[in-house]
């Protein structure tokens, strides 16, 4: 049986992997901000969270809270950053050519 640390490491791990196969496989800047930051943040979010229960109540698990509390606010910000700079410097969303 696995114990509950290794099992949000591996949930977390998954999430990172699917962030990584879309940052490859989609087609634009818009497309791959949008999968990296949910994926990302999930991923992240699991990875911590099962380190967090890995290392026992320690002050460790203070600063790992921390770190996640500023990635879940901070993620969403920088993604939406990057986007409006794409957009002003005229980057335009990838449109499906039509047949």
């Amino acid at each position: 049986m696995l114990a509950v640390d290794t099992l949000l490491i591996c949930i977390g791990l998954f999430f990172l992997t699917v962030a990584a196969i879309g940052i490859v496989r989609l087609p634009d800047v818009f497309s791959r901000s949008h999968a990296l930051s949910i994926t990302d943040t999930l991923g992240t979010f699991f990875v911590l969270t099962g380190v967090a229960f890995y290392q026992g109540l320690t002050l460790a698990d203070v600063k790992i809270m921390l770190i996640l509390l500023a990635l879940w606010h901070l993620n969403p910000v920088i993604s939406h950053v990057i986007l409006r700079a794409a957009l002003r410097n005229g980057v335009r969303p990838w449109v499906k050519e039509k047949k």
